[in-house]
Order: C-alpha cells, then structure tokens, then sequence
C-alpha cells in the first residue's frame, strides 16, 4: 500500500508541477468564470468552483507532504554517506532526530565559524539593524 501511494504521489507531484497542468487549471477558471451570467451568479455556481478548489486542495496537501518527506529522507541519507566518507565529524550523523535545543549545541561551532567567515546571514542582517536605528536615532536627534 504505501508504495503504492508513494508512486502515485510521486507522479501526481510530477505532473502537477509542469507549466501545462497549470496552464489548464487557469483554462478552467477561464472557462468557469463567464459562465456566471449564465447561470445569474447562483450559489451552485460558486459552489462548482469552491467544492473542485477545496477537493483538490485536501488531496494536494498529503501528495506533497509525502514527497517532501521521501525528498527529506533521501537528502539525510546522501548527507550521512557523505558525511561517514569523509573526513567530517560523524557525530553529525543522524542529529535530524534530536531536539531544536541539541540541533543549536551541534551548529554553535558551525555558526561562529560562519560569523568568523563573514558569511552569517544573522550577523548581517543585526549589522543592518544595528545600521537602521543608528540612523533613526541621529534622525530624531535635534541639531
């Protein structure tokens, strides 16, 4: 059963993911939409759209979750290989499964060495914010 699901899930993602799939999902709501004189704007009108939207929603929500958790596990998975061939540190091997708090006491090395390197979103951005009210503070400052 659930390889059954995951290969369907995994062609179903596939084709809802091309430009044509969406380009007949836009050719429906164009078709859909000036039928609403036709048929005076009635609530059965709406409802056509609301219930298909609604449907296809519920159903896309557990296609998608199932492909990004099979994309999830097999990106682990090639990370772990990569991670037990090389010189890397293996105790990294396997952290998905730990907490936030054990998760930020592994990456607390990373993350200065990411500082010290000059490439920390983080520091950039406090270094922006730091910039910002620097500048609202000389701004409000009467001379």
């Amino acid at each position: 059963m659930n390889q059954l699901f995951s290969q369907i899930s995994t062609t179903v993602a596939y084709r809802t993911g091309r430009s044509t799939t969406f380009i007949v999902a836009l050719l429906l709501v164009l078709i859909w939409a000036p039928t609403g004189p036709l048929f005076h704007y009635s609530d059965t009108w709406q409802l056509v759209i609301n219930t298909a939207t609604s449907v296809l929603t519920f159903l896309m929500v557990f296609v998608i979750q199932n492909t990004q958790n099979r994309d999830g596990t097999a990106i682990q998975a090639k990370l772990d290989e990569l991670i037990r061939s090389s010189v890397a540190q293996n105790k990294l091997i396997g952290i998905e499964q730990l907490t936030a708090e054990e998760i930020a006491e592994y990456d607390h090395p990373f993350c200065v060495a990411r500082c010290v390197a000059g490439r920390s979103i983080w520091l950039f951005r406090l270094q922006i914010h730091a910039s910002l009210a620097s500048a609202r503070r000389a701004y409000a400052t009467p001379n």
